[in-house]
């Protein structure tokens, strides 16, 4: 097993199409595909197919998605699969992982997780604690 690293840097959004499926009372479900694109030390593209819950009022409540990422890491070229859950809104923590087993070419074996931050100028940061077995 390889020795675990941080890459750090941000991300755009740059399409986000929702779609309603379900608005029954007591909660809206929907889903939205997202597509992103990265700099720092992830460059490249990824899209995000999420599935998501809105509580009565209209909020976020709850999702998880699974997203694709396709580019470079620190120079590395490949692709990996991100999943996200984010199990609500009464103080449970989202969580991103990679997918085991999803890394391609250079990133093969590649393990982690994800932290997201969004700054209040709008700004997504990321930063990727991951292994490269």
């Amino acid at each position: 097993m390889g020795m675990g690293t941080t890459a750090t840097g941000t991300f755009d959004l740059t399409s986000f199409q929702p779609e309603a499926i379900d608005e029954a009372p007591g909660a809206a479900l929907g889903r939205v595909t997202i597509t992103k694109v990265f700099t720092g030390d992830l460059a490249g593209e990824s899209t995000v197919h999420m599935s998501s819950v809105m509580d009565v009022e209209g909020t976020p409540a709850a999702y998880v998605a699974v997203e694709r990422f396709t580019g470079e890491l620190t120079g590395r070229k490949g692709s990996f699969v991100f999943l996200h859950c984010a199990p609500g809104t009464a103080g449970e923590e989202l969580a991103i992982r990679v997918v085991a087993g999803t890394g391609t070419d250079e990133l093969a074996g590649i393990t982690g997780s994800l932290d997201i931050t969004r700054t209040e100028d709008g700004t997504h940061t990321y930063v990727l604690d991951y292994t490269l077995g």
